[in-house]
């Protein structure tokens, strides 16, 4: 027997699944809750160490146990989480503040406007897909370019949730095309890839991960990784996605005017 695992970062509560390759049948699952914090009001935060490190490590090596498998007999993983959120990390990947979420997240209110102003909303839409919205990352990044120039200084790389995990488990930055077009308006959805064409204020384009296609396998479990998760060393993993992007892939949304 071969098996996939999954695990996903949720808002409240991170959940794992073990499946078999052959049947599609889960042969183990587990979840762990953890808190979004609200620090003030608009702003909507987690803990990237404990809430996605941290209950990855715990999931799966619940996982592993509970299932009684090989974990040599995992031939995959894939991390989809919360998206999209704003992590800058060092020089060694460590994380410079708490991760900054998703849509939830009011705190470039100032910045969106500036943006859309100096650039032009029809412009914005026109190359990257988006409008801007508290959704959009690159709103985000320039708050913490105006507010604490300092960490964004420091900034070697600004990840999402998802990314954060997959590096963590293979070494690797990068970040997925589908949770990359949210980083508006560093983004160009015409040509695939980053850009600073809009504006080249927000941060370097050197700071952002690889772009890879969900599917691709950013890396392989490192030495580090296997301690803490109990994963063979070598397991392949995929560059996962946003939780929408793979929740509509698990209903069989997969064609052009398939809806869910």
């Amino acid at each position: 027997m071969t098996y996939t695992l999954g695990i996903d970062i949720g808002t409240y509560e991170s959940k794992g699944a073990l499946v078999c390759v052959r049947t599609g049948k889960i042969v183990a699952q587990a979840a762990h809750p953890h808190e979004m914090l609200v620090p003030q009001p608009g702003w909507a935060e987690h803990r990237p160490e404990e809430d996605w490190w941290g209950d990855t490590v715990r999931i799966i090596r619940r996982l592993i146990a509970e299932s009684g498998i090989d974990p040599n007999d995992i031939a995959a993983l894939a991390v989809s989480a919360i998206g999209p959120c704003m992590l800058p990390v060092d020089a060694d990947g460590n994380p410079l503040m708490n991760g900054v979420l998703y849509g939830v997240d009011t705190r470039a209110d100032r910045e969106i406007a500036y943006l859309n102003a100096g650039i032009g909303e029809d412009e914005i839409l026109a190359t990257c897909g988006n409008a801007l919205t508290s959704q959009s990352v690159g709103p985000k990044i320039l708050w913490l370019k105006r507010n604490h120039p300092d960490l964004h200084a420091r900034t070697h790389k600004m990840l999402t949730s998802t990314s954060f995990i997959t590096h963590r488990l293979t070494g690797e930055y990068v970040i997925d095309h589908y949770t990359a077009a949210n980083f508006s308006p560093l983004y160009d959805v015409g040509r695939l890839g980053w850009s600073d064409a809009l504006t080249d204020e927000i941060l370097p384009l050197d700071r952002l991960p690889k772009l890879c296609w969900s599917c691709e396998i950013a890396g392989f479990v490192t030495s580090r990784a296997s301690a803490e998760t109990g994963l063979a060393k070598g397991t392949p993993v995929t560059c996962g996605t946003i939780d929408a992007a793979a929740e509509a892939v698990s209903v069989g949304v997969r064609n052009p005017g398939d809806m869910m």
